[in-house]
C-alpha cells in the first residue's frame, strides 16, 4: 500500500545565523545547506524513510533547481514520475534563515512560475493500491479533483492547511483529516481549544481536525467525541524547518499502521520533534526505529 502526494516540491537554501540581522547591516553565516523541501514533497520523503512506497505529483522548472528537487525524491526513495517539468520555467525555491540558538527559522519563497498541474495530467492510476492522499491545497484544480477521485475510490485524504489558500475550504470538505498550522486557524479566527475545534469539524464534516501548535504541540479532535492536546518533545531544537510535514508523515503512517489517534498523534509529535535535531527540512528525518527507542526512553 502506497501513500499518494500532490502539493509543492521545493529546493531550499539554508543559511544557519547566531542572531537575526538588524536591517541595512550585514551578518556572517556560520552554516550554508542545500536540500530538498516543500510541504507535500517532505512528508512522503519522511513516510519513505519509515518504509512506506510513496508517489508524488507536482510541478518543476527546467532549470537546475529542478533537476536537484527531482534527484532530491529519487535519492529518498520517492516515485517522482508524477512530477512535471514545465519547460521555460522556474521550480520554487526558498532562502531560509535559521537563529542557531532558538531554532527559529524564517522562510523567503518563490512559487514555480509553471503553469500549475492539472486534473488530467494525473496518470490513470494514481490512486492505485493507495492507503492514502495526502494534498496541501497550493494547486487548487488538481487538488480538489484528486481528492474527487479519492472520495469515489474511498482512499483516505489528509489536507496539510498550511495556510488559508483559494478552494481551501471545499478541499477541506473533501478530506477526512484536516491538519491545519496556527496561521491556517488564526485566517479562520478559530481558537486552538477543543471546545472551538470541535463545532468547526462538524461544519466541515471531517472525520478528524487538528491544529497544530509549533513547540505547543497539537489540539486534535474527532468525530467519536474525543479530543487530544498532545504536547511537543523538547530535544533542544537546532531547526524547525520542516516539523509540520514531517509531523504529518508520522500522522499518516500511524493511521495505515491503524494506531489509535492518541498513539498516532504522539508517534507524529515524537517524529517531528528529533528531525529538529539537524539543519532542514530532510537532514533529520529519523528512522523508525529511532523514534522507538526515542518514545521508550520518554515513557
Amino acid at each position: 500500500m502506497k501513500v499518494t502526494g500532490i502539493g509543492q516540491c521545493s529546493l531550499d537554501y539554508l543559511a544557519l545565523v547566531d542572531s537575526y540581522p538588524d536591517a541595512d547591516t550585514k551578518k556572517e553565516i556560520l552554516e550554508w545547506h542545500e536540500q530538498g523541501g516543500g510541504p507535500v514533497a517532505t512528508a512522503l520523503v519522511a513516510l519513505s524513510r519509515l518504509g512506506v512506497k510513496c508517489s508524488f505529483h507536482g510541478v518543476v522548472g527546467d532549470e537546475d533547481a529542478g533537476v536537484k528537487i527531482r534527484r532530491s525524491l529519487a535519492e529518498e526513495g520517492v516515485d517522482a514520475s508524477g512530477l512535471v517539468t514545465r519547460r521555460a520555467s522556474s521550480s520554487q525555491v526558498a532562502f531560509i534563515a535559521i537563529e542557531k540558538e532558538t531554532g527559529r527559522r524564517t522562510i523567503f519563497w518563490k512559487r514555480p512560475t509553471g503553469v500549475p498541474l492539472r486534473g488530467g495530467e494525473l496518470d490513470a492510476g494514481f490512486l492505485d493500491d493507495c492507503g492514502m492522499l495526502l494534498v496541501d491545497g497550493l494547486m487548487a484544480e488538481v487538488s480538489l479533483y484528486g481528492a474527487e477521485q479519492a472520495q469515489k475510490r474511498s482512499v483516505p485524504v489528509m489536507l496539510d492547511a498550511g495556510r488559508m489558500r483559494p478552494g481551501m475550504i471545499e478541499l477541506a470538505r473533501l478530506s477526512d483529516y484536516v491538519v491545519g498550522s496556527e496561521e491556517f486557524a488564526r485566517d479562520l479566527g478559530w481558537e486552538p481549544t477543543p471546545e472551538t475545534l470541535f463545532g468547526e469539524r462538524e461544519k466541515l464534516g471531517v472525520k478528524v481536525l487538528t491544529i497544530t501548535l509549533g513547540g505547543r504541540g497539537s489540539v486534535t479532535v474527532s468525530s467519536q467525541g474525543k479530543y487530544f492536546i498532545t504536547p511537543a518533545f523538547r530535544i533542544g531544537a537546532v531547526d524547525t524547518t520542516g516539523a509540520g510535514d514531517v509531523f504529518h508523515g508520522g500522522y499518516i503512517y500511524g493511521l495505515l499502521r491503524g494506531w489509535g489517534l492518541g498513539e498516532t498523534l504522539t508517534f507524529a509529535s515524537a517524529f517531528a520533534a528529533l528531525k529538529c535535531a539537524k539543519v532542514g527540512g530532510r537532514a533529520g528525518i529519523p528512522k523508525l526505529d529511532e523514534v522507538m527507542k526515542f518514545l521508550k526512553k520518554e515513557g
